[in-house]
């Protein structure tokens, strides 16, 4: 952004400083004022949100997350180009050691911050049948990862699914009773460690031994979870971001069997 005209510079910096006090009312103006230059508000404010989600800084993901709402810019763009991209920022950073487990929670409460400002804008579907579609969402046992797993959890919610959180660290017996309670349509499962993958066959096999493996769809995903591993161990999907998992479901739930004809 160092190409930026010097007046738009000055508005970027007086945002940070409106972000940083909380100043609500600021933002709308200095955005409408920013809006009024020409330059590209989308480009800046995704590449801000990233940056500051990757730094771990809350007021600020919050303050552009409004900055992003105000100036119009698409919810989704928001969540996956801004505060899901800061994540893979700092997720990159973890990977070759140059960023370690605080930063990553640091990083995640700025996500979370400004997804809950997000969260209202994002346009649920109406052409869904009028109960929605359950599905049962967590990380399994022994992994107490929640980043990928949360954020699959928004974009199925802002799709119009009722995402039961079982949250971490979830017993395969877990998610069986709770597809049974809740009928579901689908489980997630997620996990970040390989020495944890085995607990995703462990929760199909379950499935079938209690003779309801066809009454619900498996995806599996995360870091080391791949189609091969999915197809392998039984899942119907391992979808390669949370984006995707939201779009399958949504065009898969269509053509399945209503829930009356699977649970009754």
């Amino acid at each position: 952004m160092d190409d930026l005209p010097e007046e738009v510079h000055g508005l970027i910096e007086e945002l940070d400083e409106a972000a940083e006090d909380e100043d609500l009312d600021k933002i709308e103006e200095l955005t409408q004022a920013l809006l009024k230059t020409g330059v590209d508000v989308e480009a800046i404010t995704l590449k801000k949100l990233s940056l500051l989600v990757m730094e771990g800084e809350e007021e600020m993901a919050q303050g552009w997350t409004r900055v992003a709402i105000h100036a119009g810019l698409d919810p989704f763009k928001i969540l996956i180009g801004g505060l899901a991209e800061g994540m893979t920022l700092i997720g990159k950073k973890y990977e070759i050691g140059e960023a370690f487990v605080p930063q990553l929670l640091i990083a995640s409460s700025a996500m979370y911050g400004g997804m809950d400002l997000l969260d209202p804008y994002l346009k649920r579907e109406e052409d869904m049948a009028s109960k929605p579609a359950t599905v049962i969402i967590g990380t399994v046992e022994g992994d107490v990862h929640d980043i990928g797993k949360s954020l699959v959890k928004t974009l199925l919610s802002a799709n119009g699914f009722n995402c039961v959180d079982l949250g971490n660290d979830v017993p395969a017996s877990r998610f069986i009773e709770a597809a049974s309670e809740y009928r579901a349509t689908a489980i997630s499962m997620s996990t970040l460690m390989t020495t944890t993958m085995a607990e995703m066959p462990r929760v199909i096999s379950m499935l079938k031994e209690e003779g309801i493996r066809d009454k619900v769809m498996v995806m599996v995903g995360g870091a080391p979870v791949t189609t091969e591993y999915a197809s392998q161990i039984g899942a119907d999907v391992s979808p390669h971001d949370a984006a995707s998992a939201a779009s399958w479901l949504k065009s898969s739930v269509f053509g399945y069997p209503p829930e009356c004809a699977r649970w009754d």
